[in-house]
């Protein structure tokens, strides 16, 4: 077999890391993304043992990464009203013990550089939003919204929550609202005079709601703030704008850490917190899926980023990888990858 061509939608985490370890192995790679330019979206990651061992034993990006991460010294729950320590869960040296890799907090934007860095222009496509793929003939074409069109022998839909891939290859795009809603910040360090141990993670739960933060690596607090919202979301969108000092309202009594942090900076967003049903598969012909793509979960989880880059490295694996593209080069378009040739869930 000629050495294939892999095309992956979506320029994240999780797309970017798939791109650097297939080009480990070889593999000519092409990332097709659809904003004009990597920015931020969101504000910061927690990145646990399960996917920071990759980047520390793999990628040789250590020097990079411990200049822009936190390394995270234990997780802390609270009460969120009189601060009370509920539990206290790891310092930095037994959680690298018993996992093999430091837990850390690093603001997404500084992440999806350095692996942009590490991927390389080359091979990395902006401004080109997929709005269609045929996958009846003998590779499958992405045609883009401003008329360009690309083959390959594989498409991986690493392209969110709200995937275009998702969508396409399955004709509908449902997702379950949580019956909560976040909001989020980051706050400097020099504005949080009243926050006990900020080295760590903390959850502070009250009644209805819980805030949640980590520092990053500039020193300062990233801060999600969750709070239960009636069901069904009764807005068009998933996020929407808030007036000023909303984020207040219920969180006025709680201690003065928490009612620092949230008014620290201003907050004009709202996010209602969705998941995708789980799928039995998410394979079908030459396309499949990855990370939240395939898999969303809602973001106080904390385990999105870190099961996109499980999916990359496993997608990659030279077995798992090797099987598939076996099986698509001999594919026919309108027969479904089977249980066993693709493992059944296949990632």
């Amino acid at each position: 077999m000629n050495s294939p061509q892999i095309t992956i939608v979506g320029a994240g985490i999780g797309g970017l890391t798939l791109g650097i370890e297939l080009r480990r192995r070889g593999f000519d790679v092409q990332i097709w993304e659809a904003t004009r330019e990597l920015r931020e979206v969101g504000a910061a990651v927690a990145l646990s043992a399960n996917a920071t061992r990759f980047y520390l034993e793999r990628f040789g990006l250590e020097s990079e990464l411990a200049a822009a991460w936190a390394e995270v010294d234990g997780l802390i729950h609270r009460d969120g009203r009189t601060g009370r320590i509920v539990g206290r869960h790891h310092t930095r040296s037994s959680y690298r013990e018993q996992f093999g890799a430091p837990y850390v907090g690093i603001h997404r934007a500084d992440l999806q550089r350095i692996l942009a860095g590490a991927f390389g222009a080359e091979g990395l496509h902006l401004s080109k939003r997929v709005i269609t793929i045929d996958d009846d003939g003998p590779r499958a074409t992405l045609h883009f919204e401003d008329g360009d069109s690309a083959q390959a022998d594989l498409v991986i839909g690493a392209d969110g929550a709200r995937s275009t891939v998702r969508k396409l290859m399955l004709g509908y795009g449902f997702a379950l609202y949580s019956g909560a809603s976040a909001s989020r910040g980051i706050v400097t360090p020099e504005a949080l005079s009243e926050l006990p141990d900020p080295e760590a993670i903390q959850f502070w739960m009250g009644p209805g709601a819980h805030l949640l933060h980590y520092p990053i690596g500039s020193g300062e607090q990233n801060f999600f703030l969750v709070q239960r919202c009636p069901a069904p979301w009764p807005h068009k969108s998933w996020v929407v704008p808030v007036e000023e000092g909303s984020p207040l309202e219920g969180f006025r009594d709680w201690h003065p850490a928490v009612v620092q942090m949230i008014t620290a900076v201003p907050v004009t967003e709202r996010w209602g917190l969705f998941h995708r049903p789980p799928l039995s598969r998410w394979s079908r012909g030459r396309i499949t899926l990855l990370g939240d793509a395939a898999h969303a979960l809602v973001p106080h989880h904390g385990q999105g980023t870190n099961q996109s880059i499980e999916d990359a490295i496993v997608l990659a694996d030279p077995g798992m990888f090797d099987r598939h593209l076996s099986w698509i080069h001999g594919f026919r378009a309108d027969t479904e990858i089977p249980d066993d040739a693709a493992g059944g869930t296949w990632l």
